[in-house]
């Protein structure tokens, strides 16, 4: 090829891919999603396993390194069970429309400049397309077609509870995401992943744009249902919701949906906030810190800190009501982030008339005057609404006629476990349990100073 590209590719570029190129690109992407994706397993659990003082997979491999492999294999080989009564044809279908457009948003990612593969120049993304950014919001909103399907497939009340929950939750959270990406477009003027990573050269957008940083964060857990977000499965709550009925590889497809959407979102904030494939300071002093090869190991740091965000996140939190997660979506996210797009687009009409600086501490200052007024509107209506409220009294333990105990149900607080004791229910009068206070419950008691396996995360 006689045309040497340009360090920061355009659109134009791809113009000159020939065939093979761009199936190559398309089986490195797939085999990294798939390989990411296989770690991620193993690390989550070991990371979890070490913030819960348990030593996590340790069995297959050194340091539990092929466990992942162990489950891949395990996966298909247990019985495919599909339940009488479902839409067949719609129950087999549900987990292909889930984990397909997972694959899909990461093609819009550039994940390292223009480089020589075979003597040929050719950009590091698969596509780029001058909407780059919607393409992913359309493969998030596809893909949640597919969850909302098995839930409608299954014919159960626990399925069909998750997909309602996760139709409810990715309509929200898709909203506040979207106003996140528009401040970004405000300041690249493009839609094009590629010339948003060029125009974050000499700073990264999560500085001037760090509310909408950290508003993305927030949806991004929200439409992958990772925890505290994980009300679609819920499993306290509705077994595994809209998985509750799916087995072996079906099972799997939905499992791998979830964790390549967390790579390709991940992917996504690199890409708008944090410079993309470009080296962070100081070693973008180096002058070739930002040609060849090197961009690559840079993109990878930063999505594999997002991930490791996740894992924190679920070693962290517990998971939220569903009031709380929609209170959080429509009343909170959505309208800080339309407060904050005006905010950005009168800062760059001005700068652009004016090119002053002061632009940007007189925008400060109306977004603090913002923040206390909603503040203070908030808590003033919380106060009228207390004083207007009628006086509750209070709700007595015990019925005054017949004794028996008001309002929500709560197990009797004299159970044997609440003092320690595996025994019987004999203080209660119910029917005694395995076991003897202070004696084995199972054979399969640990032996003191023994490590164990705990492969629940």
């Amino acid at each position: 090829m006689s045309h040497v590209l340009a360090a920061d590719p355009t659109a134009s570029d791809f113009n000159q891919l020939i065939w093979w190129m761009v199936l190559l690109k398309v089986a490195i992407v797939f085999a990294f999603l798939l390989l990411t994706t296989m770690f991620m397993i193993w690390f989550e659990r070991r990371v979890i396993g070490r913030m819960q003082n348990r030593p996590g997979p340790n069995r297959a491999g050194p340091w539990g390194l092929l466990q992942p492999i162990a489950d891949a294999l395990k996966l298909p080989l247990k019985e495919d069970i599909v339940p009488t009564g479902v839409d067949k044809m719609v129950f087999f279908v549900a987990p292909i429309i889930a984990a397909a457009p997972s694959f899909i948003g990461f093609a819009i990612i550039p994940w390292g400049p223009v480089v020589s593969i075979f003597h040929h120049q050719t950009p590091l993304q698969v596509a780029s397309l001058p909407i780059g950014v919607l393409l992913v919001l359309a493969m998030s909103s596809i893909g949640v077609y597919g969850i909302v399907l098995a839930g409608w497939a299954s014919r159960g009340p626990y399925s069909m509870l998750g997909a309602l929950r996760s139709t409810a939750q990715v309509i929200s959270y898709e909203i506040a995401m979207g106003l996140a990406f528009v401040a970004v477009f405000l300041y690249a003027g493009s839609l094009d992943t590629d010339a948003i990573v060029t125009a974050q050269h000499s700073v990264w957008y999560v500085g001037p744009l760090f509310v909408s940083f950290l508003i993305y964060l927030v949806t991004m857990v929200g439409e992958t249902n990772r925890i505290p977000f994980d009300l679609p499965e819920g499993e306290g709550e509705i077994v595994a919701g809209h998985m509750t009925e799916y087995s072996s590889m079906k099972f799997a497809m939905f499992f791998l949906a979830e964790y390549i959407n967390m790579t390709t979102v991940s992917a996504v904030a690199v890409t708008l906030f944090l410079g993309g494939w470009r080296a962070p300071w100081p070693l973008s002093l180096w002058a070739g810190a930002n040609s060849g090869w090197w961009p690559v190991l840079w993109f990878l740091i930063k999505v594999f800190l997002l991930l490791f965000g996740y894992v924190w996140l679920r070693g962290t939190l517990p998971r939220t009501r569903y009031d709380q997660l929609m209170a959080l979506g429509w009343k909170i996210l959505i309208p800080l982030s339309i407060v904050w797009i005006l905010l950005i687009a009168t800062i760059r009409a001005w700068r652009n008339d004016s090119h002053s600086p002061t632009v940007y501490a007189v925008g400060g200052l109306v977004l603090v005057l913002v923040i206390a007024l909603v503040t203070f509107w908030d808590s003033a209506a919380q106060r009228r609404a207390a004083e207007l409220a009628p006086g509750e009294q209070a709700v007595p333990d015990e019925d005054e006629e017949d004794g028996t105990a008001r309002g929500f149900p709560v197990p009797p607080l004299d159970l044997p476990h609440y003092h320690g004791l595996s025994g019987g229910y004999e203080a209660t009068g119910s029917p005694a349990m395995r076991g003897v206070a202070g004696g084995p419950v199972s054979g399969g008691e640990r032996a003191p100073g023994e490590e164990r396996e705990v492969t629940g995360a």
